[in-house]
């Protein structure tokens, strides 16, 4: 399947240029904004073992004379979060394609610790999760910690991105780079403890499946346990004909891109090269309210070696950017995080989409929308590892399942300000219990 994934690609690309020739439609009317808009709604939460949750999330857009709005001439996005654990989320993003003149430009710098970051293992169904192993209504030994399947990360990021015009409105070039530096480790439960009475602490599992992965089988190579730096550079193109950018209704967005992380730019031996192929498109069902969305991407390695933090980060260029997945909130909405590892993988999206109520209030204008989609993604290409360490008993933690596409379906709900800044509350189920249950994600933005 591998070796078929791009030809299928470039047929579907064919295909759907075909279909697209739809008429543009005209905008339902809203209050046109000028000079800087100010967004933002706060961030509250809490989970029982990561603590209460508390932050802002702000998006600052400068609209300038309003000529072309909903097209915002430069945005400032500002995100901080922390949980009374010591996990927490800083983030400053900034996009235009006003900076320089002719060239899109989007950076961001980003720092996120994360206590509780799933690790599930590699190749999709190829490593057993078992939800009865984090149940604690379960008698123990069935029941091992609410952490088994748990690790911790701390990611600094830093990337700037550039695109700019090879055929007007339509053909682009892009380049562009990003700087990671990576920190894993396996949960700290004395921390996640502090506080609680004794029939409510975590157990000890020493370290949980990254534990043993990392300390006890040997699975992952010593020198890359811990993390590390890395650079990586980007260059392709994209077609774009969409209409608008937030909630398109018509149009194509496909890209092309090649990354390569030389290991002179990182602190680390490993230097690999991957192939990005995305390729999303948008029909109008009934002129502005309704409209279905389809995303399709196959991302592979072409040579070289790749360390295991770096396999789960999914790559689009701006507005989107690189992700951590497959599976949660932006890619496998209902699949557990991070559960489709591998070095190549396809994944897939399906959505309608309808704004089913449109509202000025205090000279801002909403529109609230509901979602329905459906979701699939698997690893295509595996990743290669040693268990020659692992006891015989605890291979089950191996099995030899036949990966195939881990799906998941649901319905989401968005609410809209001024077109561009739009909180989303999507709820999903997973259709095989392997790869858990279901996920409720409250964030911003339609999915693609």
């Amino acid at each position: 399947m591998k070796n078929l994934m791009p030809f299928c690609f470039l047929a579907c690309l064919i295909m759907s240029a075909s279909l697209s020739a739809q008429e543009q439609e005209e905008p339902k009317k809203d209050t046109v904004k000028t000079g800087f808009v100010l967004s933002g709604v706060p961030a509250v939460a809490y989970n029982t073992d990561i603590g209460f949750l508390y932050g802002v999330i702000l998006n600052l857009y400068h609209y300038g004379d309003g000529s072309r709005y909903p097209r915002y001439n430069h945005s400032i996005y500002m995100e901080w979060s922390n949980t009374t654990k010591g996990s927490m989320k800083s983030i400053l993003r900034y996009d235009s394609d006003r900076l320089i003149r002719g060239i899109r430009s989007s950076a961001e710098i980003s720092y996120k610790t994360e206590q509780a970051l799933d690790f599930l293992g590699f190749n999709g169904y190829n490593a057993l999760y078992d939800g009865n192993f984090t149940d604690d209504s379960q008698p123990i030994p069935v029941y091992k910690s609410r952490m088994f399947y748990k690790m911790n990360r701390k990611w600094f990021w830093v990337r700037m991105d550039f695109s700019g015009n090879i055929i007007e409105n339509k053909l682009k070039w892009f380049a562009g780079a990003e700087f990671y530096n990576m920190n894993m480790d396996t949960v700290n439960t004395t921390r996640l403890n502090e506080g609680k009475s004794e029939e409510k602490q975590l157990p000890y599992v020493n370290g949980g499946l990254f534990g043993n992965y990392a300390y006890q089988w040997g699975v992952i190579p010593a020198g890359q346990v811990n993390g590390g730096s890395h650079t990586i550079l980007k260059a392709g193109i994209i077609f774009d004909t969409r209409d608008n950018e937030p909630n398109p209704m018509r149009g194509i967005w496909s890209e092309a891109q090649i990354l390569w992380s030389p290991s002179v730019f990182g602190n680390t031996s490993f230097s690999y090269t991957r192939l990005i192929l995305t390729h999303r498109q948008y029909f109008t069902i009934i002129p502005e309210d309704l409209n279905f969305a389809y995303r399709l991407s196959y991302q592979a390695k072409l040579g070289g070696e790749m360390p295991y933090y770096m396999l789960p980060l999914v790559y689009n260029s701006p507005p989107n950017f690189t992700r951590d997945g497959l599976g949660g909130e932006k890619t496998l909405r209902g699949i557990l995080r991070d559960r489709v590892v591998g070095e190549d993988f396809f994944y897939a999206n399906i959505e309608f989409r309808w704004k089913f109520l449109y509202l000025n209030l205090f000279n801002q204008n909403f529109y609230l929308a509901l979602s329905a989609f459906m979701d699939g993604g698997m690893v295509t290409g595996k990743y290669h590892f040693d268990t020659s360490g692992v006891p015989p008993g605890d291979m089950i933690y191996f099995p030899d399942d036949p990966e195939k596409l881990h799906m998941c379906a649901g319905g989401g709900l968005h609410i809209a300000w001024n077109r561009n800044f739009i909180v989303a509350v999507d709820y999903g189920r997973a259709l095989d219990k392997r790869d858990g249950v279901s996920g409720l994600y409250i964030g911003l933005d339609f999915l693609f």
